[in-house]
């Protein structure tokens, strides 16, 4: 839903990386594939005075630019072993890393950040408990805009009906959908099975096996940033978002009966008449539907869905009230006090959902976003991406969507 061109950059201040020997007779490090630089060591202490034989040896080069994000940094002790080790950026946010177990290497893990300096300092020890100061840094590369994917939300901070999908949205396309779902994830209170599945390369879903529960809090967390997205692509940053589930709004659409039951909780609030689209050239499509968007008041031009408005089947009509989409192919729930004579008769519509107007503004007021609509009585199928779809598969074929299933 966000604009690329609002999307955040952080500018990150200069650090400075004072290297400083200490020891006469320690020569520099033989420089491998693995280590090619070697950090100096700060100023001693009086215990340093001694000259300790241990040194720190770094894969990347002290003061090192355009590091690339994938690169992992490996630091190593020569003659000694670790006492500490931290890598941080000018923030003080930590790199993760892995010690080995006999504390004489440690690799980051993860990807690096763009456009950012870290700071690497540690304490290493020799075998006479001799210590050496060890402080570095470098900088990795900086994305450009296009290099980059930014993840956006549907939903966020609102409250939501129990068939809401979680919905990521990239504005840039990630083809190594794999590596971004790894790092997407979904938890619930109270908690709920459910799996991702991509709609499209910009577009990843996330649904419980069941409709939500009502009352559920939900918490998305994509930490993506710098993450690799495929063709040279990466996350451009972290971001979060939490939605709550409202009551269990489900209504049944009899497109035969021409009848549409409201439940809120299970519970049977209204019965109201309506008229679905005329078959078989505007036959409204079967199967289960969720609320999109609500307008109070909408134009409807039959352009939007391929009739010209100035053919004998067209239209444009200006204030239709209580809209509510349930597809992107344009179909809606709305007031439709032109057809009342055929509310609960007959199917004359070209797509949509009519009905009176104090009925529409009753079920309306009572809608949300998410809130789940079923229809049974055509042979024209819902699909899963023409509008929220999710639920028109079953789970098991659903979960199949995943990059990593």
């Amino acid at each position: 839903m966000s604009s690329r061109t609002v999307r955040s950059r952080f500018a990150l201040g200069a650090l400075a990386v004072a290297l400083t020997a200490v020891s006469a007779c320690s020569g520099a490090p033989s420089a491998t594939d693995d280590d090619t630089a070697s950090g100096t060591a700060a100023a001693p202490s009086p215990q340093e005075q001694k000259d300790s034989a241990a040194r720190v040896v770094s894969n990347i080069p002290a003061g090192a630019s355009d590091i690339d994000l994938q690169r992992k940094l490996k630091l190593r002790v020569a003659s000694g072993t670790f006492e500490d080790i931290a890598v941080t950026t000018r923030k003080g946010a930590p790199l993760a890393g892995t010690l080995s177990a006999d504390k004489t290497r440690w690799v980051s893990q993860g990807v690096l950040a763009s456009g950012t300096r870290y700071k690497v300092a540690g304490t290493a020890v020799d075998d006479e408990g001799l210590e050496k100061t060890y402080a570095a840094g470098f900088r990795t590369r900086t994305l450009t805009l296009d290099e980059q994917t930014y993840p956006s939300f549907v939903g966020d901070g609102q409250t939501v009906g129990v068939g809401m999908p979680v919905m990521i949205r990239f504005d840039v396309p990630v083809t190594d959908k794999a590596e971004i779902e790894k790092h997407l994830e979904v938890t619930s209170k109270p908690a709920q099975v459910g799996a991702f599945h991509w709609i499209s390369d910009q577009e990843v879903h996330w649904r419980p096996r069941t409709y939500w529960k009502p009352g559920t809090q939900v918490s998305v967390n994509a930490d993506i940033g710098g993450v690799p997205a495929g063709n040279g692509i990466y996350g451009q940053m972290d971001r979060s978002m939490k939605f709550t589930v409202g009551d269990a709004m489900v209504s049944k659409v009899d497109m035969q009966t021409h009848q549409m039951k409201v439940f809120r909780n299970g519970q049977l609030l209204r019965t109201i008449p309506i008229t679905t689209g005329e078959q078989p050239l505007h036959t409204t499509r079967t199967g289960t539907k969720i609320i999109v968007e609500k307008f109070r008041s909408k134009t409807m031009n039959s352009e939007t869905v391929g009739i010209d408005p100035n053919s004998a089947d067209g239209y444009n009509i200006d204030n239709v009230e209580y809209a509510m989409r349930l597809t992107y192919s344009g179909e809606f729930i709305h007031a439709a006090p032109w057809s009342v004579g055929s509310q609960g008769y007959a199917n004359v519509s070209h797509g949509c959902t009519g009905m009176s107007t104090a009925n529409a503004g009753w079920l309306y007021n009572m809608s949300k976003m998410g809130d789940v609509v079923t229809y049974t009585g055509s042979d024209r199928p819902m699909d899963l991406t023409n509008g929220f779809g999710d639920w028109n598969e079953s789970f098991r074929d659903y979960k199949q969507g995943s990059a990593l299933s």
